[in-house]
């Protein structure tokens, strides 16, 4: 008998690409039922068919379900997957525009804008989980593609709930340097470490062997944002968001020349929407591959099939530390690689990160932990302590005023905040 999987945000553009993925994992695992929820009834018609015709093509054996009922949707569930976005695109742009009215970066997962998305987004994902402990299947695993991954995994982790936390980052550079080599992507592994859009990659081994110093080249410097001499002093590869940790000025001045992300994307939203709608339409757009969230469903697909049949493989995943990176806490949420099977995730031993990447990931941790209990509490203060530690938001001179303005702009979808209403 097959699984149920349940995909919480089923009407988000990402989904056609998601359920094609499961569609050819089927030698790994068998899913009878994918159960589609999402709060919008016409999107969720929009996108489930074009879902429902991809499959179909496919020869797909399941069904799928649509659904704006969320009991339902999790009823005997054996895996929820979280891809929700409270607030939706608009409040993206609030995120990503706020914060530059202060000098400081605006961006969806980091900083101030990530702040504020991780207080919609935590207290909704946690009262989800308790709805999955109740009325899923004995043993359900909670996937988490929501940003920020590492606070809301840490959420879901400090909460006791059976969950990993998944990017497509370690994926998408697992493709790129499997098509370098000319392997299979499954000969590449990853020593790929730190928090969730704090990483280093310190290996690229390729049928065991250690082939990093052949990719240390100006093209690699040019799109992670670091200067070649850099690559080649650290012998390692920062996460692409390093950038803005190292030049948060710059990134600044940068982004006021171009549209934001949320303007981009809700263009290229609706032009796939009216993609999705034509009913002969049964394959995926080449469209969606500017949407983002490059092989997110073969990254969900691969971590699925093996909890699913305990085979073991490495993979990239958000995970409780336990001793795993030096430093940290045990119940620290990390990005690192693991070997997954039916008892979950089980970490790779790592050896301690250099002295600078340490500090920063120290106080990146701080952050979450405290964004965390803010989000949970709807306690201010925790709140302005939270902003005043994030390393991207200003300091604790501006933690109050900042605080409030990104309160106010978000007061529909933080009740915890505001309980009067």
């Amino acid at each position: 008998m097959g699984l149920k999987l349940t995909v919480v945000g089923g009407g988000s553009t990402y989904t056609p690409e998601l359920v094609d993925g499961f569609a050819r994992r089927t030698d790994r695992v068998q899913i009878d039922e994918i159960a589609l929820l999402d709060i919008d009834p016409e999107r969720l018609a929009i996108v489930g068919g074009l879902a429902e015709r991809m499959l179909a093509r496919q020869g797909w054996a399941g069904r799928i379900v649509q659904t704006t009922d969320r009991d339902a949707a999790i009823d005997g569930a054996d895996v929820v997957l979280i891809q929700l976005r409270v607030g939706g695109q608009q409040a993206r742009l609030g995120d990503e525009t706020l914060p530059p009215r202060y000098g400081l970066i605006g961006q969806e997962t980091v900083g101030a804008g990530g702040f504020a998305k991780s207080l919609r987004t935590v207290p909704v994902v946690l009262e989800l989980a308790d709805a999955v402990e109740r009325r899923s299947a004995p043993g359900a695993w909670i996937v988490d593609f929501t940003n920020p991954v590492g606070i809301v995994t840490q959420a879901l982790s400090d909460a006791g709930h059976r969950s990993l936390g998944l990017c497509n980052v370690a994926i998408g550079f697992q493709r790129r340097f499997a098509a370098r080599f000319e392997v299979e992507p499954e000969r590449v592994e990853l020593e790929q470490v730190g928090l969730n859009h704090l990483t280093w990659i310190r290996a690229v081994r390729v049928d065991g062997v250690d082939r990093m110093a052949e990719l240390l080249d100006d093209e690699l410097a040019d799109d992670v944002h670091v200067t070649t001499e850099r690559l080649a002093s650290e012998r390692a590869i920062p996460s692409y968001y390093l950038r803005y940790y190292d030049d948060e000025a710059g990134v600044v001045a940068d982004a006021k020349a171009h549209p934001t992300r949320a303007e981009e994307v809700m263009a290229i939203e609706r032009e796939l929407l009216e993609l999705y709608r034509d009913p002969k339409l049964d394959v995926k757009p080449e469209l969606l591959e500017h949407r983002g969230g490059a092989f997110y469903s073969e990254a969900a697909a691969q971590l699925i099939a093996s909890l699913q049949d305990g085979r073991g493989d490495l993979q990239v995943v958000d995970v409780r530390n336990d001793g795993t990176l030096p430093g940290l806490a045990d119940d620290d949420i990390v990005e690192v690689p693991a070997h997954v099977d039916r008892d979950g995730a089980h970490p790779v031993p790592q050896s301690p990160l250099a002295p600078r990447q340490a500090d920063l990931v120290r106080r990146v941790k701080a952050y979450e932990r405290l964004a965390v209990e803010a989000a949970r509490t709807g306690d201010r203060e925790i709140a302005r302590r939270a902003l005043a530690a994030n390393p991207l938001a200003g300091g604790p001179a501006m933690a109050g005023p900042l605080l409030e303005a990104i309160l106010q702009a978000n007061r529909h979808w933080l009740p915890r905040f505001f309980p009067d209403g």
